[in-house]
């Protein structure tokens, strides 16, 4: 029975759920496929994520970038944890080198931990690459690009460089250094429009739009804390906090699952991030963004979605203070675009089956 590990990092929910699509595809070509996720990952997520019968191991691969709430990157202090880990590098890779004897997969994924790659290249394993980024070049283009340690960038990039082959989809940074690149197309979940039946659940009239907001996997990030209630449209949340207001819906409170409904929105309201563009630009639905300017991959995430759907851009401060009618207005009049085709799903597949055949 072919075998899978699948690392990825858990900073919010992205990486996962980038990856979770390939992972899908394949398991229905490939019956009996043993899928083995390595990260510390919300396991009610994995959970709704990647196909039934996966086993976890809840265990880290790489620092990750510390944040205040899903806008606010704590440079100065993840910085200290990427030091420490390249201190104790050695023993990281022995440990990983340890658990891959053990388990024995056919193949490594990664997206985006560099740590497992080094261990399976050394033993052997196929190791390959997946993510529209690298940590290699989050480093290089942040705030503190001048105190990351040489030798830890080096050993990043000599990594990355060394898998087999590593698969960058749309919209990816350029990472143009990367001799061992594959370019596919965007990866998301596209699911049917359910909106009436959605309205019919949460007691929504026919003529109210919908707006998602999503922020991803990082708890205490709640915006509406403040803002007065509105009739532009119904907002639905994960959670409200045990609070009620009559211009917004939890999911968590009637047990429904984001994942089925990301075609039955006219609006989400999220940050610049891969999950939230693609999902919304396969499910044709339009954004307001709030801006991310201290990250690096914002740029390109931006060229990419504007390209695709109707967006408008606001600050923190008019998040914050509710201060999006304006926006709403924009996007609402201007409709929701034809949906972008997640090709780059299958284009993974195709790269990645022939390694996991007996």
């Amino acid at each position: 029975m072919p075998h899978l590990l699948l690392a990825v990092s858990a900073h919010g929910y992205g990486h996962l759920a980038q990856s979770a699509p390939v992972i899908e595809a394949l398991a229905r070509r490939i019956p009996g496929l043993q899928v083995t996720l390595q990260g510390e990952i919300d396991p009610e997520f994995a959970r709704h994520r990647l196909p039934a019968g996966f086993t976890h191991l809840q265990e880290a691969t790489d620092p990750v970038l510390l944040m205040d709430g899903p806008l606010i990157t704590r440079w100065a202090a993840s910085l200290a944890e990427y030091r420490r880990f390249e201190a104790e590098y050695d023993r990281h890779l022995e440990r990983q080198m340890h658990r891959l004897r053990r388990l024995a997969p056919d193949l490594v994924l990664s997206d985006i931990p560099w740590l497992p790659l080094d261990a399976a290249r050394r033993l052997g394993i196929p190791a390959i690459g997946l993510c529209s980024l690298s940590w290699y070049d989050v480093l290089r283009e942040s705030p503190i690009r001048a105190r990351v340690p040489a030798a830890l960038l080096e050993r990043m990039q000599r990594i990355y460089s060394a898998a087999d082959l590593f698969i960058r989809p749309a919209p990816a940074m350029s990472m143009d250094w990367l001799p061992n690149a594959c370019d596919v197309g965007p990866i998301a979940h596209c699911r049917p429009d359910q909106s009436a039946t959605l309205r019919k659940r949460l007691g929504v009239a026919a003529d109210r739009p919908l707006a998602l907001m999503q922020f991803g996997g990082f708890a205490g990030f709640d915006p509406m804390t403040e803002w007065p209630e509105q009739d532009q449209v119904h907002w639905v949340v994960r959670d409200l906090g045990g609070r009620t207001r009559g211009d917004a819906s939890a999911l968590s409170d009637y047990g429904l699952d984001l994942l089925d409904l990301l075609g039955s929105f006219d609006l989400i309201l999220t940050k610049p991030g891969y999950g939230s563009y693609t999902e919304a630009a396969c499910n044709g639905v339009p954004v307001i963004h709030v801006q991310r300017p201290d990250w690096p991959e914002t740029p390109a995430l931006n060229r990419w979605i504007r390209r695709q759907v109707p967006t408008r851009e606001i600050s923190l401060a008019d998040l914050k203070a509710g201060r999006l009618a304006a926006p709403i207005a924009e996007l609402l009049a201007a409709g929701r675009p034809p949906p972008v085709a997640p090709s780059g799903i299958a284009a993974s597949v195709e790269l990645l089956e022939p390694l996991l055949h007996d």
